[in-house]
């Protein structure tokens, strides 16, 4: 059986397959009527088998593909690997400013990249195995799962059908990649995510359909390997919906770095040609012609909500996914939702929290709650992973101000910070929103090298109620690059120091002279 992303199927993707959809997999017998049944493999879904069976529940899980889903297989876990090795590539080209001469003639292999993130990909792999999970307690079924009525289950598998049962059910089937409507680019051929890390040879020259965080990470990462790199993206800049002057800031990086944008592109269509593959775009007005060897779709979503019998259970769902309420619960108040297919938070992390407040709502019905959670609480952080990196985390300037709060911004930069002067990775800021007569902290962006470490103390202030003083009275080890989360912060508190506290002090210090 041949599976998608695992190519070229070496020892590694072999490991890698038999950890996660293992060819003599024989599935269980359905085991009476399950506490909950959980519908796709990935982290939503695995992360509600498992806490559910580690509470004692009866629990079933069904996956036809591949259990990691997109994070494990073809998302987070890959694309880090390969970010992580174009990041070496790219310091040592840079290397002299540090006193560093690599001799002319070294070699790069891009081959060894990919099977250097195969192999580690493999290795991470058992931690998502069906059997890993079968000795946890849940039921694994490997197969195509879909609703036969609003509590049952029909699972397709190699060795014959299983009807599950169940109180409840939880759909965690996640999203694909959208395929977008430009003319010729289905008959030319192109990349996603879920097929480029089959990739074993560097293309010369690709094109990159979409600046969000897949398109801006991979189109970085390819240009530091050496490839001529085109992105083309129908709005302004990249990376639409972060800060805009943090977005500018990654951009001149990848500009540095080789990458050529076409932003507001206009009439896009693809031709194949002898050459290669011609995409033709208006970009501000003037038209451009480029030849790619390989085109990478990243151009959003779609929620895989296909084939799942959602009507039989009466599931309402639409273009964006499965339709839920604050506690993740659908339109069957049997059936809960959790992960990309009903989010608008596209994240690893963000699908484990959802996990987690699934089976608080589902298990623990009222009056034996834990207390109702709701994805309406949450406090989600995200991070993109191009170098320099952009985190944030709570509301935008834009976004307090269009709730009527009022609201004070603070920004620190990076080439004040001494470890990141040290450290040649200068480029950047702390961006902090604080709500104004208060110290709390509404929201924070930080574009860093290591930004995404970086916010994880504003989440912690945040979450837990704390604010800006908080930040301002702990001590940060120096030299660190988090110095510039405090060093914001003393923004605020300076900016609150008003010269009628200061003339009081004068006054009291005069005082205590006169002895």
């Amino acid at each position: 059986m041949e599976l998608s992303g695992l190519l070229p199927n070496d020892q590694d993707d072999r490991i890698l397959a038999e950890n996660v959809h293992p060819t003599k997999w024989v599935n269980p017998p359905a085991n009476g009527r399950y506490n909950i049944v959980v519908l796709g493999a990935g982290t939503a879904g695995l992360i509600t088998a498992i806490v559910g069976a580690s509470l004692g529940a009866k629990v079933a899980l069904v996956e036809k593909h591949l259990m990691g889903g997109d994070c494990l297989n073809v998302g987070c876990v890959p694309s880090k690997s390969v970010i992580r090795a174009a990041r070496a590539w790219a310091d040592l080209r840079n290397a002299e400013q540090f006193g560093l001469r690599i001799p002319a003639g070294v070699k790069y292999d891009f081959g060894a990249v990919m099977a250097r993130m195969r192999k580690l990909r493999a290795r991470i792999s058992h931690n998502d195995s069906a059997q890993r999970y079968t000795n946890l307690g849940v039921d694994v079924f490997i197969g195509s799962g879909r609703f036969a009525s609003a509590d049952s289950i029909q699972v397709e598998g190699v060795a014959g059908n299983r009807t599950l049962r169940f109180a409840r059910a939880a759909i965690c089937t996640g999203t694909r990649a959208s395929s977008p409507a430009i003319p010729g680019l289905k008959e030319a051929g192109y990349l996603t995510n879920e097929t480029v890390f089959a990739l074993t040879e560097l293309p010369q020259r690709i094109g990159v359909i979409g600046a969000g965080p897949i398109g801006c990470e991979l189109a970085q990462a390819f240009a530091r390997f050496g490839s001529h790199v085109y992105v083309i993206e129908a709005l302004h800049g990249i990376l639409s919906n972060e800060d805009r002057d943090a977005a500018q800031v990654v951009e001149q990086q990848m500009m540095k770095d080789g990458v050529k944008l076409l932003c507001c592109g206009r009439d896009l269509h693809i031709v194949r040609t002898a050459d290669g593959k011609k995409l033709s775009v208006q970009s501000h007005g003037q038209q451009y012609d480029v030849t790619v060897d390989e085109i990478l779709v990243a151009a959003g979503r779609t929620p895989n909500v296909e084939g799942l019998g959602l009507e039989e259970a009466g599931v309402q769902f639409d273009r964006r996914g499965v339709q839920v309420n604050g506690r993740l619960q659908t339109t069957n108040p049997k059936i809960f939702a959790a992960g990309d297919v009903c989010s608008p938070y596209k994240y690893t992390h963000a699908a484990d929290a959802m996990a987690q407040i699934v089976v608080q709502n589902a298990l623990f019905p009222h009056p034996f709650s834990l207390g109702y959670a709701s994805v309406d609480s949450l406090i989600m952080p995200w991070c993109t992973f191009t170098d320099p990196e952009i985190a944030h985390v709570g509301l935008y300037e834009k976004d307090a101000e269009a709730k009527g709060i009022g609201v004070e911004t603070y920004t620190f930069k990076l080439d004040e910070v001494d470890r990141a002067i040290l450290d040649g990775q200068e480029e950047g800021f702390a961006r902090v929103h604080i709500r104004k007569g208060s110290d709390k902290i509404l929201g924070a962006t930080i574009v860093a090298a290591h930004a995404g470490d970086l916010i994880n103390e504003f989440s912690v202030i945040m979450e837990a109620g704390k604010g800006a003083k908080t930040i301002a009275g702990t001590i940060h080890p120096y030299p660190t690059q988090a110095e510039v989360n405090k060093k914001v912060i003393n923004l605020w508190r300076k900016a609150h120091f008003t010269p009628a506290t200061k003339h009081k002090l004068m006054r009291l210090f005069a005082w205590m002279r006169r002895g």
